[in-house]
């Protein structure tokens, strides 16, 4: 049965392989690449229950690691194991590479000493950090059991440095050559020593005692003649300290424009190097807490689909219930206005328009802001850059949108009769001052916060938007009424 179900769809793997190979899929393909591998998740299903082993791996053979750990996710947690196991141990072990945290930790529970020992020594030595980095303490120990002297000497020397710090994220995996050697000593180094190293493309020169000096290119290397000295062809080469914080990669690699970055201690010292996949998986994780923060929740520690609902709940209802208690000064401020608003019902019509232009305008300015921090385009010394800025765009929006808001007054009076009253052109004047300045407040607001956050060392992005939304809902009232109270006045109120 499994058998003729695979025949049913060799013919489709053949295309598929031919496209693959010729290019195609890199072209607009890969949607029926995904469909093929669709349609093979029951046959998949049921060479793992029948304990087809050859032919599941001759399945997967043309499927890359990170393909394999997405259909890791498609299999029942029972099966994700067997799965597992029937791979060839290097492809194993690339693939356990690219699963999430959380996959990674319900697969070693499964795993027996034996095979995770295996694994544990197969991994690089910077995936190996984050791995045992993201586990609880008692796993951790157990784990860090598992590994033979030399893996255990060099898994506690990273995990002892800071958490976040470039020393987490860094292998100590690479290639150091002296100033001194001729490129064909340099050549026949790499040859004996280059199979364990991260990466070949710079090759860092250091002297006698270990001091990051600079870098050759390896095209120099190769294209140089076999007499050249190391000297002559080092370049000068940006470094991070092993205790930097990670985002510092993230902004070295893409000022520099480099793939991977030398880290040194505090004597200079070439005690590893980082790479971009590394730096490209903070990067993400980086921009997802800010954009979790500016939700207005707390930011996850591990992906959507792996965080239960109950932390999911957790999470978000502290955020929710500061904003509801906010919100109830905004019930204050209506209280506060309560015999104007019982002469000018009319007034509380336009409030919701008002009051939310004022929170979007702020949620903006508050997002431009905490984007341009994470990104060191602006300081807290540019403050004054900053609220130039952004009282020029609060000013010009709030105009704008209060030009709008009088327009729609008036033009609902020309077509429908003086629905507003007698006194619809101050209504008219009330709503467009009251955006003006509310707008320009919300604006100025939005754009400060991150910025006053950031000088006393919290994290800008704390300031979310709906936080924003809310502060600006409070002292909006404030002004719409005040500004009420002087066009009106005389009149309505």
């Amino acid at each position: 049965m499994v058998r003729f179900g695979l025949q049913k769809y060799d013919a489709p793997m053949r295309m598929q392989n031919r496209a693959v190979q010729s290019g195609y899929f890199c072209n607009g393909f890969f949607p029926l690449r995904r469909m093929l591998k669709e349609l093979l998740l029951p046959e998949i299903h049921d060479l793992i229950e029948q304990r087809e082993w050859s032919l599941l791996r001759e399945v997967l053979s043309s499927w890359s690691p990170a393909e394999i750990a997405d259909l890791m996710l498609n299999v029942d947690k029972h099966e994700r194991v067997l799965l597992y196991r029937a791979l060839p141990q290097d492809l194993a072990h690339e693939v356990f590479a690219y699963l999430e945290p959380d996959q990674q930790v319900n697969l070693l529970r499964e795993l027996t000493d034996a095979e995770t020992r295996q694994l544990l020594s197969a991994l690089p030595p910077d995936d190996r950090t984050a791995l045992l980095s993201e586990l609880p303490g008692h796993v951790t120990n157990r784990l860090l059991t598992l590994l033979d002297p030399d893996d255990l000497r060099e898994a506690r020397w990273l995990l002892g440095y800071p958490e976040e710090s470039v020393g987490r994220l860094m292998t100590p995996d690479f290639l150091a050559i002296e100033p001194g050697w001729t490129v064909a000593q340099a050549l026949e180094y790499i040859r004996q020593h280059g199979h364990d190293s991260e990466t070949l493309n710079r090759l860092y020169v250091c002297d006698r005692r270990g001091r990051l000096l600079g870098v050759v290119r390896l095209r120099s290397l190769i294209l140089a003649e076999p007499t050249a000295t190391i000297g002559d062809l080092m370049e000068e080469t940006p470094s991070l300290s092993a205790f930097d914080d990670q985002e510092a990669a993230v902004r070295m690699m893409e000022k520099f424009d480099l793939s991977v970055l030398p880290v040194v201690d505090s004597n200079g010292i070439l005690v590893g190097i980082v790479t971009f996949d590394d730096v490209f998986d903070v990067a993400e994780q980086e921009a997802t807490e800010d954009i979790q923060k500016l939700g207005g929740m707390e930011a996850l520690d591990i992906s959507y689909r792996a965080t239960p609902v109950g932390v999911l709940i957790k999470k978000r209802a502290g955020w929710l219930t500061a904003l509801m208690l906010s919100e109830m000064l905004t019930t204050t401020a209506l209280t506060f206005f309560e015999k104007q608003i019982e002469r000018a019902v009319v007034l509380v019509l336009f409030l919701p328009l008002v009051i939310s232009s004022g929170g979007n305008s702020g949620s903006q300015a508050a997002t431009l802001i905490t984007r341009a921090l994470a990104l060191q385009e602006i300081s807290f010394s540019d403050w004054w850059f900053v609220l130039r800025r952004e009282l020029v765009s609060g000013l010009a929006l709030g105009t704008i949108l209060g030009v709008l808001g009088f327009l729609r007054i008036e033009t609902w009076t020309l077509l429908f009769g003086p629905i507003y009253g007698e006194h619809h052109l101050l209504i008219a004047l009330t709503v467009g001052l009251g955006l003006i300045g509310i707008v320009l407040w919300g604006t100025t607001i939005g754009a400060m916060l991150p910025l006053t956050l950031y000088r006393l060392g919290f994290d800008p992005a704390t300031s979310s938007a709906p936080f924003i939304a809310t502060l600006v809902d409070v002292s909006g009232i404030i002004i719409y009424f005040v500004v009420a109270m002087l066009v009106l006045g005389g009149t309505l109120l």
